[in-house]
């Protein structure tokens, strides 16, 4: 399967390995169009601590592929949100944690070209602890 145009990917630094199993979600914040209804996307990490597609949520009618080759012009720019669960992904390990959960926001500008490996990428990789965090925008 290929990845979506927006991935990211989380470490642990607690424990210096990938964070596997925790819940994420990637929000739409605005467009140059309105979509009907709220535009969200949810996923897990993998083993690798990697989301590298999203499932439509609720009334979401497409894939991230699909909202974004539906932009009015190639070159629109979104708003994006991810946010991590972290809080309660640290408690169910026995951690105390200080963070419910930590969000990133983020633009992403143009579509790029249709295709698999035509479309722009945003990576988003983010270390974690249970006291602090840090991002940046990947490759």
């Amino acid at each position: 399967m290929s990845r979506d145009p927006v991935t990211c990917h989380v470490l642990n630094t607690l424990t210096g390995t990938p964070a596997a199993n925790l819940p994420v979600t990637l929000t739409l914040l605005s467009a140059p169009t309105n979509p009907q209804g709220p535009v969200v996307y949810n996923a897990t990490t993998d083993s690798d601590g990697r989301v590298k597609n999203w499932t439509p949520v609720g009334s979401t009618p497409s894939t991230v592929p699909a909202f974004l080759a539906s932009l009015p012009a190639a070159d629109s720019r979104t708003s994006w949100s991810i946010s991590f669960k972290v809080g309660p992904w640290y408690e169910s390990q026995g951690v105390e944690c200080f963070w419910p959960e930590v969000e990133v926001k983020f633009y992403v500008k143009g579509r790029g070209r249709e295709g698999e490996e035509g479309w722009r990428h945003y990576h988003v990789p983010v270390l974690l602890g249970p006291w602090n965090y840090s991002t940046y925008r990947g490759s």
